[in-house]
């Protein structure tokens, strides 16, 4: 999902304390998210949840913009488009089968197979004739390696050794990338917020009418929910779908983007302690060196895709002014990001 570009942030200034909060908030909260929806399906039908949750925190976000920024909720028919189709992929194929191999895999396990989003956009942006650096295709493939060992027979999941379930994360995952992708690439709303409106309510609709007719309502009573699963539902729409966003997008204003993409591989490790520690979910030793690995690898990803911009940016400014755009960073910006593709995994959406 589109936010504001943090390339404004200047060298050397210093940057609010806030602006370390809101980054704090994005890592425990998105972090969390895996055990929220572990908890909510114990007792809740997951797709029409999940659903349910989209939709609420989708109606919240909107009553905020149409109360403080009305006139940003018009959008074309392009950009609304867009958004709808991004929506599908990011949250009925992206958070939509999370929920559902959550039901037999542990939740760690399944964010530091999602963690391999960044690498599945270098895939996607390879064959679609970008050219990532060589040391971005070097942690493409180690982070693949990392998801062999955590899927190898002698410790698959560290929970029930449920491979199907655990591909189908890994199908998840390169669907949030396509989502992610078409978000960027394609005209989005001008307010990042409006865009994850229609994203939130697109995905929400499908997936609360795919668990309707999955049969998930059918025998389903009230009375069957737990508190804690209530709660967690709770948890997920406020905390992570309209609180943990809003910092996020925040934050891209306020601190280097890749400080605030750190959060790509700081969310899966707090999974897996969170995991451990609330639902006594077992670390074996295939979860660490594999979870190392793919952390590890994302790291050198997202640090070689930064890199590059960084070098893009540099030579673009070393070029002479266009007239058009000359004093735009806009221009500066929308030129290096041409360069090297503007889907890099810093660009990736919020799974929370």
């Amino acid at each position: 999902m589109r936010g504001k570009s943090n390339a404004s942030v200047p060298t050397g200034v210093t940057v609010p304390l806030a602006a370390w909060g809101a980054l704090g908030i994005v890592y425990v909260v998105w972090g969390s998210t895996y055990l929220g929806i572990k908890v909510s399906i114990e007792t809740l039908p997951p797709l029409v949840s999940t659903g349910v949750r989209f939709t609420g925190a989708a109606i919240l976000l909107f009553l905020a913009i149409a109360a403080i920024r009305p006139r940003t909720l018009r959008v074309s028919r392009a950009e609304a488009g867009t958004a709808i189709l991004s929506g599908l992929f990011l949250l009925v194929g992206g958070n939509g089968m999370v929920v559902l191999a959550e039901a037999r895999i542990s939740s760690g396990l399944a964010a530091l197979l999602v963690s391999t989003t960044p690498l599945w956009v270098v895939v996607l942006r390879t064959l679609l004739g970008d050219r990532p650096a060589v040391a971005t295709m070097i942690g493409v493939g180690i982070g693949f390696g990392g998801v062999a060992i955590l899927l190898a027979p002698t410790g698959a999941d560290g929970f029930d050794g449920d491979l199907g379930h655990s591909l189908l994360v890994v199908a998840a995952a390169l669907s949030w990338a396509t989502g992610s992708l078409l978000s960027v690439r394609r005209p989005m709303p001008t307010n990042p917020f409006v865009g994850s409106v229609i994203q939130m309510l697109a995905g929400g609709l499908v997936l609360g009418a795919a668990g309707v007719a999955r049969g998930e309502l059918r025998g389903f009573t009230f009375e069957q929910v737990s508190l804690r699963s209530w709660l967690a539902l709770l948890y997920l729409t406020l905390a992570g779908s309209v609180v943990a966003f809003t910092a996020y997008v925040w934050v891209l204003g306020k601190l280097p983007i890749s400080t605030v993409t750190t959060y790509a591989y700081i969310n899966p490790v707090i999974a897996v302690i969170l995991g451990a520690l609330l639902l006594s979910e077992p670390v074996r030793p295939a979860i660490l060196v594999g979870g190392a690995v793919i952390v590890a690898a994302v790291a050198v990803v997202v640090t070689a895709e930064g890199r590059q911009r960084r070098r893009a940016r540099a030579d673009d400014a070393a070029l002479p002014a266009d007239p058009a755009v000359a004093g735009s960073e806009a221009g500066a910006v929308a030129g290096s990001e041409a360069r090297v593709g503007r889907s890099g995994p810093d660009r990736v959406g919020p799974r929370g």
